[in-house]
């Protein structure tokens, strides 16, 4: 027979909360009224029956949680559990018996059954079972708590959005923080795309500058916006031409912007092969398209005869008159461009009071004219296309060296004789004016040629010292007037000379027209010596391979 807590002192100091809280309803169950389990009546018949062979209560898993048991009844003192409150008896009883003992203490088996079932709650074993190892306590596992509210902003905090929004995903911040609510198909920001951010960003940059240099080459290609058509240009295209050769001449002549875009607009517009050989007239900066349709539209066939008349850039106007001879005009050209005949205002351009002669103002360019025309609307061509090519030229470097139009006029001229290769000749103009700059004389042959009207023959020492407002080798300064009619090139070169030290510059011997150019009066010695050593071993003749 096992001894109870009071027989053994130190058998409650191995006892577990559970064990303790039962022993202490007994105890206040005793002192209520309780008898002893040994006075009270005879043992019942319907004592619980011994455990079955095959319950082992020394594994864990043979005293199951209670609560988790569905056929667990709580108030059969039969199950182990240990003392039970009553159930409330329903009706007018009832009602009385909680008035009058609100807390009726354990529920304890009638008959001898008690003490045994005091004992089973009390260890947490079964009857006959003494020897076996005693039941783990049964610890009942406390109820999880409620899930607090989470404040706006928490991790894991999920609301449900209507269809079309995706769901809030709200991560642990403060609460100023801000939900954010992602449309569809956006991926929500973490750790993995905060590593692709820079990489995703700087794609995205590539991407517009690709997009960006796309755009501008299609609108630089096709030209949706047109552009404004100046001045009449007469082109003859050569037979068997490519695309690519059209385009480089129509480049050249100021008709379109770029030979390789002409011809990758012709190739795109399926019209390569239909570009039409011979003489045509255009106009300047016109679109790849306009030009396109021009060149491969059919020729308009007239009853009228035209001839082209073309004026070379640099010719003076008696060059120009004995050129235009036998082209079937009326009239003399040296008469019909003597004066302006109010087609254009020279004073408007800063020429000297009593101005009169057009030199310089005749445009050179191909004309077209009815055969059989006066030489006066040649005159008129010439004056009107000067007016509005001229008009594109920017002057603001010309001005701050207290220079006009009509002296820019005159440089050009003088750069339009002396230059034979296109890029030398923003550095004549800048000899020029670094020239004009010291005060020193101009020294240019051109000038005194211009004065003698012989543009072939060697000129002798007794010529460079003639007597005349164009020999800028006696004279300072600029010459009276042009010395001919430059082309837009030499324009723009005089009105915008290149960045550099150079006051002079000869022919160098052996080449075509290229020119030695120095800042000191030494140097320019030597490369004089060396081109009149070229010139005496040529017989006197120009040391060049033209």
């Amino acid at each position: 027979m096992s001894r109870s807590r009071r027989d053994d002192p130190a058998a409650g100091r191995d006892r577990t909360p559970e064990q303790r809280e039962r022993d202490r309803l007994e105890r206040e169950a005793r002192r209520g009224g309780a008898q002893p389990a040994a006075k009270r009546s005879a043992p019942r018949h319907d004592a619980p029956p011994p455990p079955s062979p095959d319950y082992d209560d020394r594994r864990p898993e043979a005293a199951p949680d209670a609560r988790l048991d569905p056929t667990h009844d709580p108030y059969d003192p039969r199950d182990g559990l240990g003392p039970l409150r009553d159930r409330p008896e329903p009706g007018r009883a009832g009602r009385r018996a909680r008035r009058a003992d609100p807390d009726p203490g354990p529920i304890e088996p009638p008959g001898a059954d008690r003490a045994a079932a005091r004992r089973i709650a009390a260890r947490g074993r079964l009857p006959g079972a003494d020897r076996a190892q005693p039941r783990p306590p049964l610890r009942i596992q406390p109820e999880p708590p409620a899930p607090r509210a989470a404040p706006a902003g928490a991790l894991g905090d999920e609301t449900e959005l209507p269809i079309g929004i995706r769901r809030v995903r709200r991560a642990v911040a403060p609460r100023s923080s801000r939900t954010i609510v992602t449309p569809p198909g956006d991926v929500p920001a973490g750790p993995a795309r905060a590593r692709r951010g820079p990489r995703a960003r700087l794609g995205a940059i590539v991407g517009l500058l690709v997009l960006a240099v796309v755009i501008v080459g299609l609108l630089m290609l096709f030209q949706p916006f047109g552009s404004a058509q100046s001045s009449a240009v007469r082109v003859t295209i050569p037979q068997g031409a490519s695309a690519r050769d059209i385009g480089n001449q129509l480049s050249d002549a100021g008709v379109v912007s770029s030979g390789l875009l002409f011809s990758i607009r012709a190739m795109l517009a399926g019209k390569r092969g239909d570009l039409r050989s011979g003489p045509v007239t255009l106009h300047k900066s016109m679109t790849y398209g306009a030009a396109i349709e021009a060149l491969t539209k059919k020729p308009v066939v007239t009853s009228e005869a035209t001839i082209d008349v073309t004026i070379p850039e640099g010719k003076s106007r008696r060059e120009t008159a004995a050129l235009i001879k036998g082209k079937g005009l009326k009239g003399s050209y040296l008469t019909a461009s003597k004066r302006f005949s109010g087609r254009l205002n020279p004073f408007a351009y800063g020429a000297p009071k009593g101005t009169r002669s057009t030199e310089g103002f005749l445009f050179p360019a191909t004309y077209q004219l009815r055969a059989g025309a006066p030489v006066s609307d040649l005159v008129d061509k010439q004056l009107a296309a000067f007016k509005q090519d001229f008009a594109g030229i920017s002057l603001t470097r010309a001005k701050r060296k207290n220079l006009t139009a009509y002296d820019v006029l005159i440089i050009g001229s003088m750069v339009e004789r002396e230059a034979q290769l296109a890029s030398e000749r923003p550095k004549i103009a800048a000899v020029i004016y670094n020239r004009l700059h010291d005060g020193t004389p101009l020294g240019i042959d051109a000038t005194i040629r211009y004065a003698l009207h012989d543009w072939t023959q060697p000129l002798k020492e007794s010529q460079l010292q003639i007597d005349s407002p164009y020999n800028t080798r006696t004279h300072r300064g600029l010459p009276p007037t042009p010395i001919g009619s430059p082309g837009l090139a030499s324009l723009r070169a005089a009105a915008a000379p290149a960045h550099v030290d150079y006051r002079y510059y000869v022919v160098k011997p052996g080449t075509c027209g290229q020119h030695a150019f120095s800042s000191t009066f030494a140097q320019f010695e030597r490369d004089s010596a060396r081109y009149t050593a070229a010139r005496d071993a040529a017989g006197g003749k120009s040391p060049t391979t033209c």
